[in-house]
């Protein structure tokens, strides 16, 4: 079984989902979009501004759940456009250190209420 992770300093789930969930040394949290957790809305058009909310959407996703970015394992990036990767991979770069986990990062279709970026993270607990 596994426990929902939920905090006020990230966006509240805009669907049938928890923001995270606890399953044993696992915290598996859910795509983060750049809502400022505040108003919903986002923070910005710039994709540069979106990368910084989402990464701050789930450090305080991580906080509450007791850790913090050097606990992620594994990450998935959804971009709207792969030209946008390199600003995308700055910024998410600045906010973790060696050794950096998995990673993957898409071009998709679409992302939810037209974000640019998307990511999920699975962190471990030591």
């Amino acid at each position: 079984m596994f426990k929902p992770i939920a905090t006020e300093k990230a966006p509240a789930a805009i669907g049938p989902y928890s923001q995270a969930t606890d399953v044993g040394n696992l915290i598996f949290i859910s795509g983060q979009i750049p809502l400022d957790p505040s108003t919903q809305a986002f923070v910005s058009e710039d994709v540069k501004e979106q990368t910084e909310q989402v990464m701050k959407n789930i450090g305080a996703i991580l906080h509450e759940a007791g850790l913090s970015y050097q606990h992620i394992a594994k990450a998935n990036i959804y971009l709207d456009s792969m030209d946008d990767f390199s600003i995308v991979n700055e910024v998410y770069a600045s906010y973790l250190s060696e050794p950096y986990p998995a990673r993957a990062a898409v071009e998709v279709g679409k992302l939810p209420k037209g974000a640019k970026v998307e990511i999920e993270a699975i962190a471990v607990k030591e």
